[in-house]
């Protein structure tokens, strides 16, 4: 059964776990199996919570991920005006923010056909609730750019801005990013957070000199989700968590 209040053939934007594979909500898992195909980045991963939670596969699963999401659009279009509903997930947290999903979306709206994207479990959300920094608001700058020179240039653009940063980086290059970090935004605190909800979670919290200076020679695996708080004011204080005031 899938929602009630949905009319017709649907596309469903289906978070998963990023680690612990018991963060999934009983409406995702009633989707999961609901429907009648279903899109995964990886069908090995989407597999293991299908295993994990003794779920019935839809009758029709393939593949869209980053190298094939254009023929994998194609697909989706034709099963939809099948009348058949149709589900994607991407290897963890939700389709479309860092991960394949989002032509497909505005595709599945192109065509008018309605798109519903569930709540669930997110890599952004966790690393900025866990990493203690005030967040009066936060920028999300997903996976950074490989070369130093541009991402030195994607500092210098949010250097100002009132807001936290959060991205997305390899374990192999944390040392060197949090450097340019530092010479970018400044002295400034923040947050490595490693494999979250994983059993091996790890968050390391300090300021950007001695966080560039430890993770310059330490060795680590896994995600990695990076928050930085937002710059401090004229006076000498940390951005007020508050944010700005609205009413008089």
């Amino acid at each position: 059964m899938i929602d009630d209040e949905q009319n017709g053939p649907a596309f469903y934007l289906i978070p998963t776990p990023i680690g612990n594979l018991e963060d999934i909500s009983l409406r995702a898992l009633r989707i999961l199996q609901s429907v009648d195909a279903l899109a995964c980045e990886d069908t090995r991963h989407t597999r293991k919570i299908f295993e994990r939670h003794s779920l019935s596969s839809p009758p029709i699963i393939f593949a869209c991920h980053a190298h094939n999401e254009d023929r994998a659009v194609g697909r989706i279009l034709s099963l939809l005006h099948e009348g058949k509903s149709v589900g994607l997930t991407s290897d963890a947290g939700a389709p479309g923010i860092s991960d394949p999903g989002q032509r497909a979306a505005a595709a599945v709206i192109d065509a008018g056909y309605q798109v519903v994207s569930l709540p669930g479990a997110s890599a952004v959300i966790t690393a900025l609730t866990v990493s203690g920094l005030p967040i009066p608001a936060f920028s999300f700058l997903g996976f950074l750019p490989r070369r130093p020179g541009r991402q030195r240039k994607l500092f210098s653009a949010f250097a100002e801005a009132p807001t936290a940063l959060v991205f997305f980086e390899s374990p192999f290059r944390v040392g060197k990013i949090l450097k340019i970090a530092c010479e970018t935004l400044g002295d400034r605190p923040a947050a490595v957070c490693i494999e979250l909800t994983k059993k091996f979670e790890n968050i390391h919290r300090g300021r950007l000199p001695d966080l560039a200076d430890q993770f310059s020679e330490q060795k680590i695996k896994g995600e990695v989700t990076i928050v930085i708080g937002p710059p401090s004011r004229d006076d000498g204080e940390e951005s007020d968590p508050a944010g700005p005031a609205i009413f008089p």
